[in-house]
C-alpha cells in the first residue's frame, strides 16, 4: 500500500490516557513559496465531538470536510462507518478521486487516516501523522508519548514543534485541539 506523498503541512493526532489531541501547523505553501503562516488545518465537527485535520490542497480539504460532515450526519452514532463510507465515495466518485489530500479523523474512541485510495487506517499505537512533516512528528510523538510526562495535548504540541524544526513545509504556528473521554468537547 502506497499512500500519496503530500508536501504541504503536518497534522498529528495522539491518543493518551483517555484523551485525544490533534494539532497542525499553520503554513500554506505554493511550490517553494510560503503563502500563509496561520492557516487552520484542524477543526472540530459534530458539536465538538470529532476532530478532523487535513494535509494537501486546501480546496480539496474543504470539499472532503463537507463530505465527512455529510457522512457523519448520515451515521451520527458511528464515526467508523462514516469514514469508511467517505473513503468508498472518495475512491469511487470520478470527481472526488482527483482530490489531493489526506484526512485524520478522531472521536473519543477512534483515530483514523482516510485517503482517496480507499484506505481507512486505525493506528495500533494511538498516534497518527500526515503531511510532509508527518514522519518527523510521528517519530517525536512515539518517543514522547511513553517517555515523558506530557499529556496527549503536550505530546502533540512538542512533536509538532520538533517537526517544524526539520520540515521546510511545517512552521511553528501550531494549533492543538483536544477531546476528553468524559466531556466530549474540544479544548
Amino acid at each position: 500500500m502506497t499512500l500519496p506523498s503530500i508536501h504541504a503541512t503536518t497534522v498529528l493526532a495522539v491518543q493518551k490516557d483517555g484523551c485525544i489531541a490533534m494539532g497542525g501547523d499553520g503554513q500554506v505553501t505554493m511550490g517553494d513559496t510560503v503563502m500563509k503562516g496561520r492557516a487552520q488545518k484542524v477543526r472540530s465537527v459534530k458539536d465538538g465531538r470529532i476532530l478532523a485535520g487535513f494535509a494537501g490542497s486546501v480546496a480539496d480539504a474543504f470539499t472532503l470536510f463537507e463530505k465527512l460532515e455529510e457522512k457523519l450526519e448520515r451515521f451520527p452514532a458511528n464515526m467508523p462507518k462514516a469514514v469508511v463510507e467517505l473513503a468508498k465515495d472518495w475512491r469511487m466518485d470520478r470527481y472526488l478521486r482527483r482530490l489531493d489530500a489526506l484526512l485524520a479523523v478522531a472521536d473519543k474512541d477512534h483515530l483514523f487516516l482516510v485517503s482517496g485510495t480507499g484506505d481507512v487506517i486505525e493506528p495500533d499505537d494511538g498516534i497518527l501523522a500526515i503531511g510532509s512533516g508527518g514522519s518527523y512528528a510521528l517519530a517525536a510523538a512515539r518517543a514522547l508519548k511513553d517517555s515523558s510526562d506530557f499529556d496527549a495535548k503536550g505530546v502533540v504540541q512538542r512533536a509538532l514543534e520538533i517537526s517544524s524544526e526539520i520540515c521546510i513545509y511545517t512552521n511553528s504556528e501550531i494549533v492543538v485541539h483536544e477531546l476528553g473521554v468524559d466531556e466530549g468537547e474540544t479544548a
